[in-house]
């Protein structure tokens, strides 16, 4: 499969070792110092472009993807007031846009746990909700897109909650994440359900990049030769 990394930063060249691990062949690494070369690359050219790059640059890079008919996977966050106006140009195009807040399996395995436990304990009022995610100083998005998928999979299960905060004391129909950013943490999100009585809690921790990367390549794998809006419950189902 030919690959076009988009964004060569660290879980961009970590994403390079494992494609070629896996028998795929890097036909180009777009950065900052050539932007402009992505605009010069057709259909022809790749089976799928990875897209790691920084909130500023996700939205034209992408858009650039969809309107050359190359499949984009992407795993930029500090984008998504724009994911409408993507997802539209994907159906006009008949294009292929693959997006996750994060492609490791364990943090989608995890997501579908927070939604179960959320919907245990949105009976039970007596419990204040705190979630929390801590990630590397390199980290520009704040909170993290995992954080705001967790919060989305509880509000789901709160007819009374409707919008999450960041480090702000959350009203009755709010959601609070708080956002810690420490050395080179790779990424830990904890769950709390805290009462007067007892606390319940449930936490991912990553121990490195690898997860995220693999989850990448699998996914650009899997969508090379589909159309649509697609995400990680549709590659894991």
């Amino acid at each position: 499969m030919k690959i076009v990394l988009i964004g060569y930063g660290k879980m961009g060249r970590e994403i390079e070792r494992l494609a070629m691990g896996r028998g795929h062949a890097i036909v180009a690494k777009i950065d900052i110092d050539n932007a402009a070369d992505l605009a010069t690359l057709t259909a022809a050219d790749a089976d799928v472009a990875i897209e790691f790059s920084n909130p500023a640059s996700a939205f034209a890079n992408i858009m650039t993807c969809i309107e050359k008919q190359i499949p984009v996977v992407c795993g930029t966050t500090g984008w998504l007031e724009k994911k409408k106006e993507v997802e539209a140009a994907t159906k006009a195009h008949n294009a292929t846009f693959f997006y996750a807040s994060n492609y490791s399996i364990g943090v989608n395995l995890f997501f579908r746990l927070n939604k179960m436990l959320a919907n245990l304990m949105a009976p039970h009022k007596e419990y204040d909700i705190y979630t929390n995610e801590i990630h590397h100083l390199e980290k520009k998005d704040s909170p993290s897109g995992t954080a705001i998928t967790i919060a989305e999979g509880i509000i789901d299960a709160y007819a009374e909650k409707n919008t999450w905060v960041n480090n702000q004391i959350p009203g009755s129909n709010e959601v609070a994440i708080w956002s810690q950013r420490e050395s080179i943490k790779p990424g830990t999100h904890t769950v709390k359900y805290i009462s007067k009585v007892d606390q319940i809690e449930i936490t991912h921790e990553a121990f490195s990049r690898e997860g995220f990367a693999l989850g990448a390549v699998i996914a650009a794998e899997w969508v090379a030769d589909k159309k649509g809006v697609l995400g990680m419950d549709d590659l894991l189902k």
